[in-house]
């Protein structure tokens, strides 16, 4: 296991969120700035009502072309908007709730979309959960076999 952040200071990271995450996607987005990030901001640019598949969807056709190393998307629970990215084959979006499901689904799935519910979880714990993430590393190991497996389906 490396003690390296899978995502280096500097490179680009998008966020990504529905009308219901949008202050919780503002508080993050300043969160990965200050963690030295490039961030891709694919909106919503406000409240108003949008579908989270759409941004789901932008976002992870992001991370599959490579245009960005991971993201992070925000809607009311994070389920219907962690979903819509999973349908890309090459993205591994984990919906977290805490700094230990943050850190597992990196160290154990090599998650590299991190999903949250902005109605479910607590500004606090959301924050802490973007540090986590972000600073866990793949173990790689058994789990490689396991992740290389999610690939093939």
């Amino acid at each position: 296991m490396s003690d390296t952040p899978f995502v280096a200071a500097g490179e680009a990271v998008a966020i990504a969120s529905d009308h219901a995450g949008f202050a919780l996607k503002s508080v993050l987005k300043g969160d990965l700035e200050t963690l030295g990030y490039t961030v891709v901001d694919l909106g919503p640019a406000d409240e108003s009502s949008v579908d989270y598949p759409d941004f789901g969807h932008a976002l992870a056709k992001d991370v599959a072309a490579g245009s960005v190393k991971a993201g992070v998307l925000v809607c009311g629970t994070g389920i219907g908007i962690s979903i819509a990215a999973n349908r890309e084959p090459k993205v591994r979006a984990a919906l977290v709730h805490s700094e230990e499901t943050a850190a597992m689904a990196r160290a154990h799935n090599d998650a590299n979309v991190m999903a949250v519910g902005a109605r479910v979880t607590e500004e606090a714990t959301a924050r802490a959960c973007l540090k986590t993430f972000f600073a866990t590393p793949f173990e790689g190991g058994r789990h490689a076999r396991r992740v290389d497996k999610l690939g093939a389906v």
